[in-house]
């Protein structure tokens, strides 16, 4: 055991470890090298849209507390998952809401989008808004 313990030590390799289990760099610490930049962010296509929306009335119509749906596009090679937040709330004109977020995945790239979804008056749930996540 000593020996390897030394051999690892002197190989001229290191292990190093972020922060935590999840440790991101910030933009800032990216090193660019070759003619390869940061991925830029990719914006949805329609048909993106539409299977997040899908997985978000599936996942909402479902009902089970913390449960996420996921999606994927095989055209775009986009993928995501919908996952709702907190609990269900009554509209101003008396339906039944819920508030979701749903990542966008497209290459090397990932976004967030926000939505609401309130249910219709067959069950489903119909999305109302979808719109980019802003932290705040």
């Amino acid at each position: 055991m000593t020996l390897i313990l030394i051999g690892l030590g002197s190989g001229g390799c290191s292990l190093s470890r972020g922060d935590g289990a999840f440790a991101r760099m910030e933009d800032k610490d990216r090193e660019v090298t070759g003619s390869i930049g940061p991925a830029q962010p990719s914006v949805p296509t329609e048909t993106d849209l539409a299977l997040a929306r899908t997985a978000a009335s599936d996942v909402l119509t479902k009902g089970t507390k913390d449960s996420s749906q996921p999606w994927e596009n095989p055209e775009t090679g986009a993928r995501g998952s919908v996952t709702p937040l907190a609990q269900a709330y009554s509209s101003d004109d008396g339906r039944t809401c819920r508030d979701f977020l749903a990542s966008y995945v497209n290459g090397r790239s990932e976004s967030w989008l926000q939505g609401a979804a309130c249910k219709a008056g067959h069950g489903r749930w119909e999305i109302h808004t979808l719109k980019p996540w802003r932290r705040g």
